[in-house]
């Protein structure tokens, strides 16, 4: 640690994926163990940007961002700013062409070395552009600062073998590079030490997982290891490629009871064309094989998926496949997108580019559609008894709804309240209640009395208590049973 940077102030600021949320928490730890100290609110010394490449207009929201901060380094000069991710690995020293005011610029495979860049650049007085072309260290081996004391990210691979065409993560974050399974128990047993009791498995495909160590099966095994690992209540992955989703992944998901009930599997288009196009390497055929194997051995499965409206090419025929696939499908969750170039892509070179006007209207079309299934998908549950992991802040409006917030464990997002007199949970406990009310996006339960639902404390909640503690300095509560108690009734 040096003096100067002993009491400056850190922001970082994520755009896009998943991916990017787990690299922030680990820029997030860097920064802390350099010595400096979340800014919380307050005007920060340094501004760091996670950008992305792939979502629309990425790189217009990074310059709108960066031009308000530029209007605030007049006034503070010493102020630091530095852009990494995606969009810094593909554009790199335009970001300082464009704003020169910019101190740092760094890629997705030396996040590691966003400490001395920043100190180089305050030291040399000038802009420090290092993007490095293959992996430095494995994100993972990095200092993290979770924002949750009870889910974490957990990387198990890093990059992409596939070609997308609209896609291009794969140039940016390289070939696909898989952690040893030692390396990902050991991780998960020490965040489960920590109190965490639901990991997220992360990768481009985690599916291919274990290919570059050749064990095509890899995966299925590493879902299965984790059902081993004691104190973890919960697993999730994302996200899959249906071109390498195998029926041994299913079969250990299936009986794996903490592995949930949860798949996310992209479909992209229901249109083989359009498939074929995008060089997806499956077919509607397989994909919708897919779903029906999932939900033969995973009956309750809530399943999502990610879907393009208006690629190159994609003709109202081919549009109509899409709604016939997701008709047959009935998602739970349906993430959908208006295609956009992307400069670097293939499908941005091509000719036969979509009107906007067409796309917009087959975007809102599909757009009714998945939400009239999800909100008839949800109707179902309405009467089901359902385990929700009471979450911080996971509901916008709990504030004045005066309910607690969380997830069931087929990923559903639950709001509910408590009766009269009834101690709320902490964050990381587990909550079971019955669903009264369903809406296309969330389910509600209101028990009227204490009886009609149950807490179970955890070692999530306990460690919600300590870190309370450490902010605070309220003494942290002595560690919980683990037996199912009503809420409001203390165990003995």
């Amino acid at each position: 640690m040096t003096s100067d940077t002993k009491q400056r102030s850190y922001e970082v600021r994520t755009f896009g994926c998943q991916m990017n949320v787990h690299d922030s928490e680990r820029l997030t730890g860097l920064l802390e163990g350099a010595g400096y100290v979340a800014a919380d609110g307050q005007e920060a010394d340094i501004v760091v940007f996670n950008t992305c490449a792939v979502r629309e207009n990425a790189d217009n929201r990074l310059y709108a961002a960066l031009s308000q901060l530029h209007n605030k380094k007049k006034d503070h000069p010493d102020l630091q700013i530095a852009v990494g991710g995606c969009l810094a690995q593909k554009d790199r020293e335009t970001i300082v062409k464009k704003a020169p005011y910019v101190d740092v610029v760094f890629g997705t495979h030396n996040i590691g070395s966003l400490p001395t860049l920043l100190d180089r650049a305050r030291h040399n007085e000038e802009a420090q552009v290092e993007i490095l072309e293959s992996l430095e260290t494995f994100p993972s081996d990095l200092p993290t600062k979770r924002d949750s004391t009870y889910a974490a990210w957990v990387s198990i691979s890093v990059g992409c073998n596939n070609t997308c065409t609209f896609c291009i993560v794969p140039s940016l974050r390289g070939k696909e590079k898989d952690r040893r399974p030692g390396e990902i128990l050991a991780e998960v047993e020490a965040l489960v030490a920590e109190g965490v009791i639901e990991v997220t498995l992360l990768g481009q495909n985690v599916n291919t997982y274990g290919v570059e160590f050749g064990d095509r099966g890899a995966f299925a095994k590493l879902l299965r290891a984790m059902g081993q690992i004691k104190g973890l209540e919960r697993v999730r992955f994302t996200s899959p490629h249906p071109a390498a989703f195998t029926q041994d992944v299913i079969d250990a998901m299936a009986e794996t009871p903490n592995v949930m009930p949860q798949l996310h599997m992209p479909l992209q288009s229901g249109s083989d064309e359009i498939l074929k196009a995008m060089k997806r390497s499956y077919r509607s055929t397989k994909f919708l094989g897919i779903i029906d194997s999932v939900r033969k051995s995973i009956p309750n499965a809530a399943i999502s998926t990610d879907i393009i409206v208006g690629f190159p090419g994609e003709t109202e025929e081919d549009f109509l496949e899409t709604m016939r696939v997701v008709q047959e499908s009935r998602f739970a969750t349906a993430y959908t997108f208006q295609y956009s170039i992307r400069p670097g892509t293939p499908a941005g070179e091509m000719d036969n580019q979509i009107p906007k006007a067409v796309v917009q209207e087959r975007f809102e079309r599909l757009h009714k559609l998945v939400n009239e299934i999800a909100y008839d998908e949800n109707q179902k549950m309405v009467g089901q008894v359902v385990e929700v992991l009471v979450a911080n802040n996971e509901g916008r409006k709990d504030a004045t709804t005066n309910r607690l917030s969380g997830r069931a464990r087929d990923g559903r997002l639950v709001h509910f309240s408590l009766p009269e007199g009834v101690s709320a949970p902490r964050p990381g406990d587990l909550v079971t209640v019955k669903v009264d009310e369903a809406g296309p996006f969330h389910l509600i339960a209101d028990p009227a009395t204490a009886g009609e639902l149950t807490i179970r404390p955890t070692i999530a909640g306990d460690a919600w208590d300590r870190a309370q503690a450490a902010s605070c300095g309220v003494p942290a509560a002595a560690p919980s049973g683990r037996r199912s108690i009503p809420l409001g009734v203390r165990s003995a």
